[in-house]
């Protein structure tokens, strides 16, 4: 079982840039394909994008394509979401998540990922 801790939230203007590390303990980080996920108050839980354990591509939601990037640096068993050009409504808790079906798919749904971290907090001023 991986644990995942989150961090790098925090407070930006709309414009500015944050970037939120996911720390995951275990041997085998390498071979997981990671997801970020966002959640706002009084709404669900929505996928922001994911990286593949095999190459290390990249898939994001219409909503963050362009101003988000995710990366991964195995050796320190870390994830990276890199949020330029932030919104207000990118305001929301920031989960990532180990996804459980491996393959490239047109769609990710929260319940295919486990091992959530607590999250952190990012909110955009306007």
């Amino acid at each position: 079982q991986v644990q995942l801790v989150e961090s790098g939230g925090g407070l930006a203007q709309a414009g500015g840039s944050l970037r939120l590390s996911c720390a995951a303990s275990g041997r085998t980080f390498s071979a997981y394909s990671m997801g970020w996920f966002r959640q706002a108050p009084g709404k669900e839980r929505v996928f922001v994008g994911v990286i593949n354990w095999r190459d290390d591509s990249t898939d994001y939601a219409d909503s963050v394509k362009g101003r988000f990037t995710i990366s991964r640096d195995n050796a320190k068993n870390t994830v990276y979401l890199q949020m330029n050009s932030l919104k207000p409504e990118d305001t929301a808790v920031y989960y990532c998540a180990v996804d459980r079906l491996y393959y490239k798919r047109t769609y990710y749904s929260s319940r295919e990922f486990d091992s959530w971290g607590p999250g952190t907090q990012v909110t955009v001023s306007s």
